[in-house]
């Protein structure tokens, strides 16, 4: 069977592949304008410590035997904890000032923990085995899925939209967007404003190192995959909109599936098309999709 000429099961799986790093874009650029849109730091960072989740699950793994399990878990928490002392003793510092700062002090932190890793581990890249209970796939007639393909984009969009529910519709959420409106008077109130901002960059910082341990069974495990992945998804949070929430989900998504099908009707532009779409997004609204003004 065929679609335009093309054979349903290659436009599936090109689908299925779009879906896939859609989820990825989704669930990266949601921590990118978490960390933007409440505490206006643009974290250049996002890629070294996607990557770093990434590690933390490999290290767990082939020397410890600790399983991707408890690595989904305890990887957001270590490399949050990373990111909780980055904001506590350097991005505090900065706040108050142009953005360009916190920009270049985030570059210079990506180029430190890459460096750091490729000379422990170089950069030809280690392999993670796809946990046993998700290994495997399912015929849908047309084409193949990959159970461990599928689980990656349900337990992106259930973070993702669980991440917005928290901060669009709850009490915490609701103190965190009054928080970087105006601290002075949420601090009035008896909340720990400077808590919440440091939880805030811990949290956005977490996303990006889920993110890692999901791609390290998909993708080689390597120094680089963040600084090859960033800067789509940074194109990916300008399309959205800087600091929407919701904007980031969606864009990532949808870019993830238009990249898919390029690839099947016109393979030579599936790298920029991202970005020519950034590109006339930002002639026509230049404050993104779904941003303000």
């Amino acid at each position: 069977m065929e679609i335009f000429g093309i054979p349903t099961a290659l436009l599936g799986s090109q689908l299925l592949v779009g879906l896939i790093n859609g989820s990825f874009y989704a669930i990266l650029s949601l921590g990118l304008a978490i960390i933007f849109g409440l505490l206006n730091i643009i974290n250049f960072a996002h890629g070294a410590q996607y990557m770093m989740g990434a590690f933390v699950a490999w290290i767990a793994l082939t020397r410890f035997g600790i399983n991707y399990w408890v690595s989904l878990i305890a990887a957001p928490l270590i490399v949050g904890i990373v990111g909780v002392l980055i904001e506590r003793l350097m991005l505090r510092r900065l706040y108050k000032l142009d953005h360009l700062y916190g920009l270049l002090l985030t570059f210079g932190l990506a180029l430190i923990f890459e460096g750091i890793f490729r000379d422990q581990f170089g950069i030809s890249g280690e392999s993670y085995e796809v946990p046993e209970l998700l290994s495997g796939g399912v015929n849908l007639g047309f084409m193949f899925l990959p159970i461990y393909r599928g689980w990656v984009i349900i337990a992106s969009l259930t973070v993702c939209f669980g991440t917005w529910y928290m901060i669009e519709r709850t009490k915490l959420g609701a103190y965190l967007r009054a928080g970087t409106e105006n601290s002075q008077i949420v601090q009035a109130l008896g909340i720990n404003v400077p808590l919440l901002i440091t939880f805030t960059y811990g949290y956005g910082v977490a996303l990006a190192a889920f993110a890692g341990v999901l791609a390290a069974p998909i993708f080689q495990v390597n120094p680089l995959m963040g600084s090859n992945l960033i800067i789509v998804v940074f194109a990916v949070v300008v399309i959205g909109g800087m600091g929407s929430i919701m904007g980031s989900i969606l864009t990532g998504l949808g870019l993830g599936l238009i990249e898919g099908l390029t690839k099947v009707f016109y393979p030579e532009a599936s790298s920029v098309v991202v970005f020519v779409i950034m590109v006339i997004v930002l002639l026509v609204r230049p404050a993104g999709l779904f941003g303000k003004s």
